[in-house]
């Protein structure tokens, strides 16, 4: 499984245009281990996964599937990608972890109220 997930990572980020340093950044890890992820030399740990899969806007699932057709980036980060600071990529998934726990809060709270 981890040279698929590799593999899918760097095909994923380079599609996006983000470099391995950017990414290590935000995950708050070495280039070298994003580059040792990529290659299959590491497992990814479940905790990066996380943040290489908020960061890109890919589901986790994407990239534990052998072959992936389809990418389904945040608009934001597919349109002028190549125009976004590492600071812009940063926030827009930051926002979007925002966005996502505020959604699970108001699914919570109908719950509650039909139980």
């Amino acid at each position: 499984m981890t040279p698929t997930i590799g593999k899918n990572i760097k095909d994923f980020r380079t599609k996006l245009g983000i470099n391995q340093q950017e990414l290590a950044d935000y995950c708050e890890i070495s280039r070298e281990l994003i580059s040792m992820y990529e290659s299959g030399k590491r497992d990814v740990s479940l905790l990066h996964l996380e943040k290489i899969s908020e960061f890109t806007n890919i589901d986790i699932e994407v990239f534990l599937e052998e072959n992936p057709t389809e990418i389904k980036p945040d608009l934001a980060l597919a349109f002028r990608a190549n125009e976004l600071s590492s600071e812009d990529r940063k926030s827009i998934a930051f926002f979007k972890e925002i966005v996502k726990n505020y959604l699970k809060m108001k699914k919570l709270e109908c719950d509650g109220v039909q139980a």
